[in-house]
């Protein structure tokens, strides 16, 4: 498995940006498709965006055309830029990782908070 850290979160208005990261170790990072989770307090955790090993993105409704994940194949780094937060992006945002054969993500990450509240 691959070890993931999540950093970035935080307060912000409605409106404002944030860019959380996710530093991947352990094994190599290239391999694996990667995906934001987020879960609100009393909601399911639900995937926001995800990225495949080549690169190919696809997002939640919710979220497309305000955030985008990218991948730094060096730094062995996960972004979620985030534009135009609005409060029902409120969550605590997870990293996961899984590699092409799994059918379902199996390494996460500890969470970061982020709060859209004015």
């Amino acid at each position: 498995q691959v070890q993931l850290v999540e950093s970035g979160g935080g307060s912000v208005q409605p409106g404002g940006s944030l860019r959380l990261s996710c530093a991947a170790s352990g094994s190599i990072f290239a391999l694996y498709f990667m995906g934001w989770y987020r879960q609100a307090p009393g909601n399911q955790r639900e995937l926001v965006a995800s990225i495949t090993s080549g690169g190919s993105t696809d997002y939640a409704d919710s979220v497309k055309g305000r955030f985008t994940i990218s991948r730094d194949y060096v730094k062995n780094t996960v972004y979620l830029q985030m534009n135009n937060l609005k409060p029902e992006d409120t969550a605590v945002y997870y990293c996961a990782a899984k590699t092409q054969l799994q059918e379902s993500y199996d390494s996460w990450g500890q969470g970061t908070q982020v709060t859209v509240s004015s």
